[in-house]
């Protein structure tokens, strides 16, 4: 890897296209500066009594409570994102931190009967966590790692992406402000080719957590086995939204445009399949179509907006590669012209299993619906293909339910709703979609080892 010289980076507004600002980008030899602040750092901050760091967490949930409005109206700014989501999304990072806040202090051991002695275990932290986060969900993501790092009694080095490092950089001074000590959260934008390199490379890195694509996370995870580095993994989905005959049509057909066009589409959760049981399929695309169009696709700014833009022109040119002249269009929602990424919200009937639009990531609001016959042929649909991160499933029949739960290969399914991440519950992929699990009560375990420890008590 070669550092070169430091950068700056164009942040733009996907709304109108207008520069917010300017980021300057770390290079290498800052990346190595940074990850020595934070180990230097990590000597004081692991020996910070428990009760004391978990104080200090709440501390900074309620430094991020007080500026949620600043937070969320960056974000709409920065991604494009509704300012009803943007507020959910401060909310959720003061949840994530105050939910871990009371970590520390239960990270318990365990004390194991053997003969001869005792013996116990502890979960100790690993030390530096580097953090790498997507631009879809800066917020919350960025959340999801550190604070069950630092309640762990980690030190972290968070980069975001390039295109929407605001409120990362603004919760690094939030942290600050709460009192964590300097290098205990450090956020340094830069390349991913650089910055997410060097952290991926640096051996007093200990663990890597790691948003985004597939394609992307298969090169992150090679780089950690050369020093077998710890891993979390959240990738990729395409995920199904499976519709039974049964089901109650008008509810699934409402909640299915919030399904995939939330956030523009622009989520790994997104149900960018809808499989609907052939006897239901006319009906509900009947359904389907005035709930498309009512999707309000406008100023993320306004409280009335369900959809803002796309983030960047190239993901627009990237989303609109699914939609060629001869796609097979069912019907589609609507978008402002002029300046700004906008993508109308679009539904696709293809009729070929091979086509793009069923078998890849769109990351925009596309989706598909296709037919099928039964139980079986739902769960065999559904599970086509590398991913296994999401999915939603609707029928009155709670036995179908379980059963097509236990048969589809995905690490979050919702029955009768589109829930997929609650801070108190586990979230992250089968397959190619991830390794390891995001959030709920085991998450800090993935921010430590386990150490064991015999003490004989006989001569």
């Amino acid at each position: 890897m070669s550092d070169g010289i430091a950068s700056s980076y164009d942040v733009v507004d996907p709304a109108t296209e207008q520069v917010l600002t300017t980021v300057p980008l770390a290079d290498g030899a800052q990346t190595d500066a940074a990850v020595a602040r934070a180990r230097r750092a990590y000597d004081s901050w692991r020996r910070v009594a428990p009760a004391d760091r978990g104080r200090l967490l709440r501390r900074f949930a309620e430094q991020v409570e007080h500026s949620l409005e600043e937070l969320a109206q960056l974000e709409v700014r920065n991604a494009g994102h509704t300012i009803g989501n943007a507020r959910w999304e401060a909310g959720n990072v003061r949840d994530v931190l105050t939910y871990y806040s009371a970590a520390p202090e239960r990270l318990f051991g365990r004390q194991i009967p053997v003969a001869g002695g005792v013996d116990i275990t502890f979960h100790e932290p690993l030390g530096v966590v580097g953090v790498i986060v997507p631009w879809n969900f800066p917020m919350p993501i960025a959340g999801w790692a550190f604070a069950p790092a630092l309640a762990a009694g980690n030190t972290v080095v968070l980069k975001p992406a390039e295109l929407t490092p605001l409120t990362a950089m603004r919760l690094a001074e939030l942290a600050l402000e709460a009192g964590l000590p300097e290098g205990v959260l450090t956020v340094l934008p830069g390349k991913g080719s650089v910055v997410g390199q060097r952290l991926v490379e640096h051996p007093d890195v200990r663990k890597i957590v790691f948003t985004g694509s597939t394609a992307v996370g298969k090169g992150v995870m090679a780089g950690c086995a050369a020093q077998v580095k710890r891993l979390t993994l959240e990738l990729g989905g395409k995920s199904a939204n499976v519709v039974f005959a049964d089901a109650d049509l008008e509810k699934a057909a409402a909640t299915a445009p919030s399904a995939v066009f939330d956030n523009a589409g622009q989520d790994c959760c997104a149900r960018s399949r809808i499989l609907v049981q052939r006897s239901a399929y006319d009906r509900f695309l009947e359904l389907l179509e005035p709930a498309v169009k009512a999707v309000r696709v406008e100023d993320p700014s306004l409280e009335t907006a369900d959809m803002g833009p796309l983030i960047s022109r190239g993901q627009w040119n990237r989303v609109a590669s699914y939609v060629p002249d001869d796609a097979p269009v069912a019907f589609r929602g609507t978008a402002p012209d002029g300046p700004g990424f906008w993508f109308a919200p679009t539904v696709l009937t293809p009729t070929d299993p091979r086509d793009r639009a069923l078998t890849e990531e769109i990351f925009g609001p596309v989706v598909a619906v296709v037919p099928f016959d039964d139980e079986a042929d739902a769960v065999r649909i559904a599970n086509e293909g590398e991913y296994g991160l999401s999915g939603s499933i609707w029928t009155r029949d709670m036995g179908t339910a379980l059963r097509v739960s236990r048969g589809i290969e995905a690490g979050n399914l919702s029955v009768n709703s589109h829930s997929s991440v609650r801070y108190s519950t586990p979230f992250g992929g089968f397959k190619q979609s991830g390794l390891g699990r995001e959030l709920g009560p085991d998450a800090l375990h993935s921010f430590t080892d386990e150490k064991n420890v015999f003490m004989a008590t006989e001569g």
